[in-house]
């Protein structure tokens, strides 16, 4: 007999592979919409309480084995032990957030302006949901989805990145152990993932595509999605700005752009891209800055240093490129920490000055530890460079008059802006972007209606 084909799971931070996995294909795929499907009119048609209760439960299971959970993204992803425990917490949190949205679903009831009726408005889910996630925060991007797509009454398949699959099978073991039935949630591991998603998308059973990842990627799968006017959800690319006025609290910036640039090693679509410091301040934030990168540890989690490794031996080239052009183009490497010995995907955090407004690493996602420093004087120059992108995922502004803070940040094209705070990812607001950094929103009241769909009834109602 032959064995079933499977493939490897590697520490980026020691290359060790630390487990196989199924490497499924089209018929797997098929399988689980076929188990989805089976398994959506029962878990649709429970009181919504019902559902309530196996979300709550996960996330009671989550926090349980957080150390566990911990560990195990760790070794998957490379990234340091806090990042993977706060990650832990975060994606647990989706399973509260949408226990309690599900127990709220909303719906409207009034008269027809005209009389003569009576409206009825009611959100239904909208059916089996295709669930793609990315390698970077492989726990919370997938309960992100799929908390609530159970809250709304949908059943999911989901297809993780080939780097993360672990994190995403154990939570569905805890999703199982929590009462979730048969089909509820399907996990499909592939190294293939354009013939699994695209036998989704082919499949009239599937009703919803949900994607985190590349705006490329998300291109590609807006034009199969259309081809059968399939309900999309986008979470894309980010090219996140941090603004720094003269005015601002240098302590606090400082410290808010550690949060923005290094959180998993500067590998996140809200990660800072690009931080644009007055010249009034320049030095000192530099300075500061520069200080901080330098007493970041750098090496495996199991060593308790801050800054794990890039994913793959690719994005360390990809990012060493970046990096190498910056510097013919002009820029200074000012700081940066130290590396580590032996084998790994690492990078050291980097701090570049003199990086000019036109630069080509400003134009891009960095997906790595490297700060790119512009200093600039003109508030409507600042502007338009912030804004002279294709990307609005997320955007940061560190300025003392708070007034100004909140203009400066509603005139930011971007979806989520901090202000004077270095993070914006909370499961009770919606997170989303504008441009080609997506469509939808996940999170809040808005990730919920995001799996249904709105259905009214007009009934007669003589005067």
């Amino acid at each position: 007999m032959t064995a079933a084909p499977t493939f490897s799971v590697e520490d980026p931070a020691t290359l060790e592979v630390v487990a196989h996995v199924p490497d499924q294909g089209e018929t797997e795929a098929r399988t689980a919409v076929d188990r989805a499907a089976a398994a959506f009119p029962a878990w649709s048609g429970l009181a919504p309480r019902q559902r309530s209760e196996v979300l709550r439960r996960t996330q009671e299971l989550m926090l349980r084995d957080r150390d566990e959970l911990t560990a195990l993204i760790s070794r998957e992803n490379g990234k340091s032990l806090a990042d993977a425990a706060a990650e832990v917490g975060y994606a647990a949190e989706f399973f509260r957030w949408f226990s309690e949205e599900a127990v709220r679903p909303g719906g409207e009831y009034g008269e027809a302006p005209a009389g003569g009726a009576r409206t009825l408005v009611s959100h239904r889910p909208v059916g089996v949901a295709a669930l793609v996630t990315p390698w970077n925060f492989p726990a919370a991007m997938a309960t992100r989805k799929i908390a609530p797509a159970l809250a709304a009454g949908c059943t999911v398949v989901l297809k993780p990145a080939a780097e993360t699959p672990l994190t995403a099978l154990a939570v569905a073991r805890l999703l199982t152990e929590a009462g979730a039935p048969d089909g509820a949630v399907e996990v499909v591991t592939t190294t293939d993932a354009p013939t699994v998603v695209g036998s989704w998308l082919r499949d009239p059973r599937v009703r919803k595509v949900s994607f985190t990842g590349s705006t490329g990627v998300g291109r590609a799968l807006l034009h199969q999605a259309a081809d059968r006017v399939l309900n999309a959800s986008m979470e894309l690319g980010g090219n996140a700005p941090v603004v720094v006025t003269e005015d601002a609290d240098l302590e606090a910036a400082v410290a808010g752009t550690m949060v923005a640039k290094f959180r998993n090693g500067g590998q996140a679509c809200t990660a800072a891209n690009r931080i644009y410091v007055h010249s009034d301040v320049a030095f000192d934030f530099l300075a500061r800055l520069g200080a901080e990168v330098e007493k970041l540890t750098v090496g495996p989690a199991t060593d308790g240093c801050a800054i794990g490794p890039l994913i793959t031996a690719a994005a360390l080239r990809r990012v060493m490129a970046a990096v190498d052009l910056a510097v013919r183009e002009g820029a200074r490497i000012s700081h940066q920490a130290q590396m580590p010995d032996g084998p790994g995907y690492f990078y050291p955090p980097t701090v570049l000055a003199d990086v000019a407004p036109g630069a080509a690493i400003l134009r891009e996602e960095i997906f790595g530890p490297v700060a790119p420093v512009v200093v600039w004087d003109d508030e409507a120059e600042l502007l338009a460079q912030v804004n002279d992108t294709e990307y609005g995922l997320a955007a940061y502004v560190f300025a003392g008059d708070l007034r100004r803070a909140v203009s400066l940040g509603e005139r930011i094209e971007a979806g989520m802006v901090g202000i004077n705070r270095g993070l914006v990812s909370d499961p009770s607001a919606p997170f989303g972007g504008v441009k080609q950094s997506g469509l939808g929103r996940e999170g809040a009241r808005d990730g919920l209606r995001e799996f249904q769909e709105t259905q009214y009834l007009s009934v007669d109602w003589p005067g």
